[in-house]
């Protein structure tokens, strides 16, 4: 039996359609649940599941869809000095890919880059780009972000 833990995160901002450069910002949001299943695993930097947890929940994109089910992983690479998004959601039979990126985090800008993901949304097949987004973690949702935190047993 491992231990793991689990958090919610709420990321919310704007997305402007890629195909258009004078298209209006739309609202965009991901409600997601992120957390490793084994601790030993997560925190072994010899492994390849270093800081690499699964992740799901819900995204919605203005314009294109409202709290669609999405999956996929995020990756605490802070010897990168980031932290990274990448998901996978269907509309209408088309599978779109995120990746999200908080970038360059150091130890005196955390309350910076902790708190906004530069986005890219494409189509996964093709790669066509369909959106770039930026996304904030509110500290208002502070609260409830840290109240979420709970241990599990897999």
């Amino acid at each position: 039996m491992s231990l793991g833990f689990r958090m919610d995160e709420v990321m919310t901002g704007t997305h402007r359609f890629g195909d258009d450069a004078f298209s209006d910002n739309h609202f965009m949001e991901f409600r997601v649940t992120w957390g490793p299943d084994d601790l030993k695993h997560w925190l072994n930097p010899f492994g390849n599941g270093f800081m690499k947890q699964s992740l799901s929940g819900t995204i919605t994109v203005g314009g294109l869809c409202e709290n669609r089910p999405c999956e996929g992983q995020l990756c605490l690479e802070y010897h990168k000095g980031r932290i990274k998004y990448e998901f996978v959601f269907y509309v209408d039979g088309v599978e779109y890919l995120f990746v999200g990126e908080k970038a360059g985090i150091r130890p005196w800008n955390l309350h910076v880059s902790h708190t906004t993901c530069y986005g890219v949304l494409t189509e996964y097949k093709s790669g066509r780009l369909v959106s770039e987004s930026v996304t904030h973690f509110r500290f208002a949702t502070l609260p409830a972000f840290l109240s979420s935190f709970r241990f599990v047993r897999e």
